[in-house]
Order: C-alpha cells, then sequence, then structure tokens
C-alpha cells in the first residue's frame, strides 16, 4: 500500500468515526417546555391529548395537537396523576428508562481528548514530510536518505555517454569499491569524497548511479535540502543517522545532489554567532567525513554546479579530495548520447547523427535528450511511424528559436526582412576569413526572431583581427540592406541585435584584446568583476583614454561600414536576387545561395523544412551560437526590436557581455 492510498484510508476512518459520533449524539428539536403546574391545570382543565412518560420527563400533546414537555417529579411525589390523567380519558404511554451505556460515557468524556492528540499526531507527521514519513512523528533526527540496493541499481558506466573524461576519473573508485584490498596492501586511500561539478543536466547524478552499479555495491541517495528542518539540530541529527545507516551497509556510496544547499560558506548568518541551523549541519558533515571516527568504506559523492559558494574546509582533501567536472559534452560526446537516447525511438534510415551532433554546440545530455522526444512528438503530430531528420531538425530549430509564426509578417515586413537577410549572406561572401553559409530563412520564429542566417563555423579557439573586422560587416549587412533599399529613413529597429553584437565585438578588440595601435596591449576592462557598472566589467582608464578608446570603436565601426555598403552595391543584382528567391521560397540552403551568386535563380529547395548545419551554430539574426569551446546555446530573444540579432558568442569566456 503506497502512501496516498494509506493518507486516503486514514481520513475516511476519521470521517466515518466523526460521523457516528456527531449522529450519536444528535437530537431532535424539543418542544416548548411548559412547568409542572401548568400541566395538571391543563390536565384538570381537559386540554391535553396523550401523553408519553420518558422516566422523569413526560413528552405530551394537547388537544390542538400542540406539542410540549415537562419534568415530572417521582411518583411517590405525585400519586393522583396517572388517575387524573385517567379520568379525564388521556392516552398514556410510558417507555422502559434506558440506563446510559458505559461506553458512551467513556467515548463523551475521551473525545476531546484523542481529537486533540489527533491533531497534535497530524502535524507532526506533516513536519516530518507527509502522514506517510519514514519514521513516525518522533523522528526528526531520522535520516531522509533512500536506499537503492544493488538489486535496484541497473545503471552501469556503459549507460553513461558524453563524459569519457569523468567516467576515466571514477574507474579507480569502481575498482577501489570491488576490491578494496587491492589499495589497502600498498598503503593507498582512496579518495574519501568526490565533488562533481558541471551546468545542469550533464549527467552528474546518472554517473553516480552508475558508479554504484558498476561496482555493485548499496546507493543511499539524499538532497541537500533534505537535512535542513524548521527545528535548529535535526539537520545534524539526520547526518550522523545517514552515516550511521552507511556504516552497515558498508562498503557504499552517499550520494549527495544540490550540496550547495547544505555546505555554503560558513560566516554568513544573520545571527552573527554562526549557530544557524544550516552551520550546525554542515559542521556535522565536516565531523562525518574525516573526524575521529573512520568511515572506512563510506564514499561521498555529491553534485552541485555552484562550487564557488562551497565552505573550503568541505574541499579540503580527506573530505571531498578529488573534483570530476562533468562539462557540456563535445561533438563526440553529443554523437553518443544522441544514439543512446535515439535507440529507444523508432528511427528513419535518413537519420544522420554526426550532423546532428554537430548542429547542437552547446546542448547537455538532458537537452539532447528532451530534442529527441520533440521530434518523437514531431513524428507522432504527422501520424508517421518513423522519427526521421526532418522531425529531428524542426525538433531542433524548435528548441532553439522558438515555434514556426508563419501569420507572424506582413508582405511589406517579409520583403524587408529578406533584404535584411540577404545582406548578412551577400556581405559573409565578400569579406575575408568568415564561415561558409548554410541556411538563410526569413520564416519568423515564436521566440521573437523574424529571420535568420545561419553559417558553418569552424571549432576555433581564438580569433584573428580580420576575422573579428569581417564578423563587423557582416552583422552590419542588415542594415546597411535597409538603407540602401529604404534611404536612411526607412531603416527598421530590425538591426538591434546586430548593433548589440558590433558593440560588444569593438569594445573586447581594443580594451581586451589589445588589437590597437593607439590603445596599445593593455587589458582597460577587468571581465572578472561583473557588478561595477552597467557593462558588467570594472575600466582601468582614465577619462582621456575612455575618449580615445570611443574614438577607435567610432573609426572601426564607420570603415566597416562603408565597406559592407560599398560591397552590396557592387552586387546590388544579387542581393535583389537573393530577396527575391526569400520571399519566394522562405528558406533557402547553401546550393540555391550559389546558384543566385552565379546570377541564376534558385531551383525549388529539395525540402523546406528546418536544417541543421553539420558544423554547428553561428546564427545571424537568430538564436544559436558557435562552438567556442564548448560554448553555450543562449536563449531566445525577448525584446520586440530583437527580432535580428548575431548571437555567436565572443572567444572570451569571461566576457561578461557574451
Amino acid at each position: 500500500m503506497n502512501d496516498t492510498t494509506k493518507n486516503l484510508s486514514l481520513w475516511l476512518i476519521i470521517a466515518v468515526v466523526l460521523l457516528l459520533v456527531f449522529n450519536n449524539f444528535s437530537v431532535d428539536s424539543a418542544p416548548p417546555a411548559v412547568s409542572y403546574s401548568d400541566f395538571v391545570h391543563n390536565v384538570q382543565d381537559d386540554k391535553v391529548k396523550s401523553v408519553t412518560i420518558d422516566g422523569y420527563v413526560i413528552h405530551g400533546k394537547q388537544q390542538d395537537d400542540t406539542s410540549f414537555q415537562t419534568i415530572r417529579p417521582s411518583v411517590g411525589d405525585d400519586p393522583q396523576l396517572i388517575n387524573q390523567m385517567l379520568h379525564h380519558d388521556i392516552k398514556i404511554d410510558v417507555r422502559e428508562p434506558q440506563q446510559p451505556s458505559i461506553w458512551k460515557s467513556l467515548l463523551i468524556s475521551a473525545f476531546p481528548i484523542l481529537l486533540t492528540l489527533g491533531v497534535f499526531f497530524f502535524f507532526m507527521r506533516q513536519m516530518q514530510g507527509g502522514a506517510g514519513g519514514k519514521g513516525g512523528p518522533m523522528s526528526f533526527g531520522k535520516s531522509k536518505a533512500r536506499l537503492l540496493s544493488q538489486d535496484q541499481i541497473n545503471t552501469t558506466l556503459k549507460d553513461v555517454a558524453g563524459c569519457d573524461d569523468a567516467k576515466a576519473e571514477v574507474a579507480e573508485l569502481v575498482d577501489f569499491l570491488r576490491d578494496p584490498g587491492k589499495y589497502q596492501r600498498l598503503g593507498g586511500k582512496i579518495p574519501r569524497g568526490i565533488l562533481m561539478v558541471g551546468p545542469p543536466g550533464t549527467g552528474k547524478t546518472l554517473l553516480a548511479k552508475a558508479i554504484a552499479g558498476e561496482a555493485k555495491v548499496p546507493f543511499f541517495t539524499i538532497s541537500g535540502s533534505d537535512f535542513v528542518e524548521m527545528f535548529v539540530g535535526v539537520g545534524a541529527s539526520r547526518v550522523r543517522d545517514m552515516f550511521e545507516q552507511a556504516k552497515k551497509s558498508a562498503p557504499c556510496i552517499i550520494f549527495i545532489d544540490e550540496i550547495d544547499a547544505v555546505g555554503r560558506a560558513r560566516g554568513g548568518s544573520m545571527s552573527g554567532g554562526g549557530h544557524d541551523e544550516r552551520e550546525q549541519t554542515l559542521n556535522q558533515l565536516l565531523v562525518e567525513m574525516d573526524g575521529f571516527e573512520k568511515n572506512d568504506g563510506t564514499i561521498v559523492i555529491a553534485a552541485t554546479n555552484r562550487p564557488d559558494v562551497l565552505d573550503k574546509a568541505l574541499l579540503r582533501p580527506g573530505r571531498f579530495d578529488r573534483q570530476v567536472t562533468v562539462d557540456l559534452p563535445d561533438f563526440k560526446g553529443r554523437e553518443q548520447i544522441l544514439n543512446v537516447h535515439l535507440a529507444k525511438v523508432p528511427c528513419a534510415d535518413d537519420i544522420d547523427v554526426t550532423k546532428l551532433a554537430r548542429g547542437t554546440p552547446g546542448f547537455s545530455g538532458a537537452q539532447l535528450a528532451n530534442l529527441v522526444n520533440e521530434a518523437a512528438l514531431f513524428a507522432a503530430r504527422r501520424n508517421l511511424r518513423l522519427v526521421g531528420m526532418k522531425e529531428l531538425d524542426d525538433a531542433r530549430d524548435k528548441l532553439i528559436m522558438g515555434l514556426e509564426r508563419r501569420s507572424l509578417m506582413t508582405d511589406k515586413e517579409k520583403f524587408s526582412t529578406a533584404y535584411h537577410e540577404a545582406g548578412h549572406a551577400i556581405v559573409s561572401l565578400h569579406v575575408p576569413e568568415y564561415d561558409p553559409i548554410y541556411k538563410v530563412s526569413i520564416m519568423p520564429r515564436s521566440g521573437g526572431s523574424l529571420g535568420v542566417t545561419m553559417f558553418l563555423p569552424e571549432e576555433a579557439y581564438s580569433e584573428s583581427r580580420r576575422k573579428m573586422v569581417s564578423r563587423i560587416c557582416v552583422a552590419m549587412g542588415g542594415r546597411a540592406a535597409e538603407e540602401i533599399l529604404h534611404g536612411p529613413e526607412g531603416v527598421t529597429s530590425g538591426a538591434y541585435g546586430d548593433i548589440q553584437q558590433i558593440t560588444q565585438v569593438v569594445y573586447n578588440m581594443l580594451s581586451r584584446y589589445g588589437l590597437s595601435d593607439k590603445l596599445g596591449m593593455l587589458l582597460y576592462d577587468d571581465p572578472q568583476n561583473q557588478y561595477m557598472d552597467s557593462q558588467g566589467a570594472k575600466r582601468f582608464m582614465s577619462e582621456e583614454t575612455r575618449q580615445l578608446l570611443d574614438r577607435e570603436a567610432r573609426r572601426i565601426i564607420d570603415e566597416c561600414y562603408q565597406e559592407t555598403t560599398r560591397i552590396l552595391i557592387e552586387h546590388k543584382d544579387k542581393l535583389d536576387l537573393m530577396a527575391k528567391a526569400l520571399v519566394e521560397y522562405e528558406t533557402l540552403d547553401s546550393d540555391q545561395v550559389a546558384e543566385i551568386m552565379e546570377g541564376r535563380f534558385p531551383s525549388p529547395p529539395k525540402s523546406t523544412g528546418g536544417g541543421t548545419p553539420p558544423n554547428g551554430g553561428q546564427v545571424i539574426d537568430g538564436t544559436a551560437t558557435p562552438v567556442n569551446g564548448g560554448g553555450d546555446v543562449q536563449p531566445p530573444p525577448s525584446e520586440p526590436g530583437d527580432n535580428v540579432r548575431d548571437e555567436r558568442s565572443n572567444d572570451d569566456p569571461q566576457d561578461p557581455r557574451s
């Protein structure tokens, strides 16, 4: 019987008992009472029709059928009453007096006490995590850790994909749990604790469970927030109880998820004395992991995505000796993860896992699992029996950019967006060191994008000055095309995202990368301090240098815009042809773009569905980012003017504006 059934049964029993009690003690509405003397006078005046004698209570009806009741004295006090009533032809009915039940009397006296105790125990159980809480109503100090036995853990390291480096780190831990004597004979000590660090969704919990499944040992799992309750000392007691249970099951693994909930650095308590519940719990955890008592055979694995907030004492050798970084998967890792999840759905023969893996840079394992699930939902809505590449492409585009919204734009906006996207594409084909085009589209998305130009960037970790200047020119291509089409007064707010990217690239070139002859190789921004001003970085410069930096930024932007405009005017025929093709087909692939650059109107596309670039992600006016040492996928734009953006992240991973 599960907890829900137990709770329902308990409430049903309580309801039945209360119903019986109230029904038993409920009384009918009493008729009006009259004095005994008035009753006697009414009998003498022939006003009484019938009476019922129930002990000392007389219930009666008058001649007009009006009910009444009165209390009589004992029979010895008024022996003539019965004779008088018989003389006046009054119908008399006598009931046998009923003695009150002993059980009824006990229930009447005990019911308030039982009700009070029931309410008390109910709230005690609620504070312990529900009516079905572990250990009964007084078990505050009992651990909430769930024990998974060897038979319950079917996960092994073979089921974990995309984190080969992390798996190699924990391989010796598995070997130790299988054969502890192998290390103890040589005096070696296995790490007491392992801290898994990484972004959400990268498989930290799965890896910990796989370690236990591979080593065939019991697995205790608990969340960091489960230690802390409203009463001081409960968390510390639960830590002690958890380690006592673990000792009985050694060798075993204790897995603490989100340990930052209880392991934050001490000293920030509002009480000033450091005696709050969380700090006491942390102190007890420190003692249990490396105190006077040995916990041989008990290994603690914890997971967090905030290692920077953990207490230093928790991270020292002897406690969490080793940190294992479970990072976002690279290309090979994404391919392995996709193979694992695609094996669970019926797949068509046209699926190219390699192409799909290259097209999902920055995706975590959880996001890749969600992508496959979305593709399966697409196939079900289309009444397909198999999941094909088109469904996976559509699912990827939905996750990155949002749903398609074909009715979002008017014909005028569609025409203007076509020129904007064509401007990006044309410029990218005529600047040095730029990435090849993968797809150009004017399909509006629910994420706020009205158009997108996708490229195939190489996985590079650095960028030349020439490449950065080319990025600026390509980002300006949309605004320059609008100005050529409509004139200076007809440009739209669609270039907001492009301007944002241009500003970021230019100021990084000048203030961080030392790519200016006038400013030299000096660091004018501190990317570590992200809370000093609105730009997210502290600036080390005088006012004169700041003005020089702004003038240099303006000069570079003006020169790039002039070059961009020159390219578009020189290739105006190709610009017009590509815009016309975009209005016609809405999406152009690389082959169609090549036909346009040869001066021919492109042939119809093979598929108008969303596509996935085989090498990932630069998006002009879209929302995806490239792989820059494992760059993340940025969220869709949220502002109304943010419909055309280049969100390709900067190579500097600490850039607060990236």
